[in-house]
């Protein structure tokens, strides 16, 4: 992998995945996305609805990745506190979007009240970008390198369907999969070979059990394809060797 790729950061923001309540649906989705795109996701951190933690945070990612989407915290209530840290970590004021004021408005009618006016709230600055979505009346919104995002999944995901186009790409990530009946430990030697000849490939290795027996999955992911085949080709000889038949994942198109 060329390390002048572009990298990314996601920050999951909410006590409530901390607590266990809900469970976090974002960052496969992230993760799988910008694989495509050829851009590094090198880190996903989960915070609290803590200020001065998700400031601190976003200071730290964003200065050291090339993209930083946060989920979460942009909604009605008194813990959607995202955007006043936001605004905090680049030391803006938080203003209404005009804008935005006059769509939620429109869309809530009657029934339209300060709670729900706040999610027209951003940082101030010309360079503030909204981000729309089809599902979603308000929007998310970039400000530099950080693109703030709903936590809900389908409106996070129609929320980077938007913002893609226009975000940089690299050199796709490719994977493909070898599954059999064997221990790590009885592979972990000839996985150590097989890394070693492969330097632009992530050899990773993950156990599992099926029909009340142990197995191992080897996942090899690069941007080479060929070089990608040809550490699976030997993963499954090894397999062989030791008696098992491996099963071979789609070969990466």
């Amino acid at each position: 992998m060329n390390n002048a790729d572009p990298t990314a950061c996601v920050l999951v923001i909410g006590d409530e995945i901390l607590s266990g309540r809900t469970q976090d649906a974002n960052v496969a989705f992230f993760g799988q996305q910008l694989a495509a795109m050829g851009i590094r996701l090198k880190e996903c951190r989960i915070i609290p609805d803590v200020p001065q933690v998700i400031v601190d945070t976003l200071n730290a990612v964003r200065q050291t990745h090339t993209y930083v989407f946060t989920t979460g915290g942009i909604g009605p209530t008194h813990d959607d506190i995202t955007t006043d840290c936001v605004a905090a970590a680049f030391g803006r004021k938080v203003v209404r979007h005009p804008a935005v004021e006059k769509a939620l408005t429109a869309y809530y009618g009657d029934r339209t009240n300060d709670a729900r006016l706040r999610m027209a709230n951003v940082p101030d600055g010309p360079d503030v970008a909204l981000i729309e979505n089809h599902i979603s009346v308000a929007p998310g919104y970039r400000i530099e390198n950080v693109f703030v995002m709903a936590g809900v999944p389908s409106v996070a995901r129609a929320m980077f369907e938007a913002v893609a186009p226009h975000l940089q790409k690299g050199a796709p990530v490719y994977s493909q999969s070898v599954d059999a009946h064997v221990r790590e430990g009885d592979i972990a030697a000839a996985l150590e070979r097989i890394q070693n000849a492969h330097p632009g490939v992530s050899v990773g290795s993950y156990p599992f059990m099926r029909h009340d027996k142990l197995g191992t999955s080897i996942v090899a992911r690069g941007t080479d394809k060929a070089a990608i085949a040809s550490a699976i080709q030997q993963v499954g000889a090894v397999m062989r060797a030791l008696g098992e038949e491996p099963v071979f994942g789609p070969t990466p198109t």
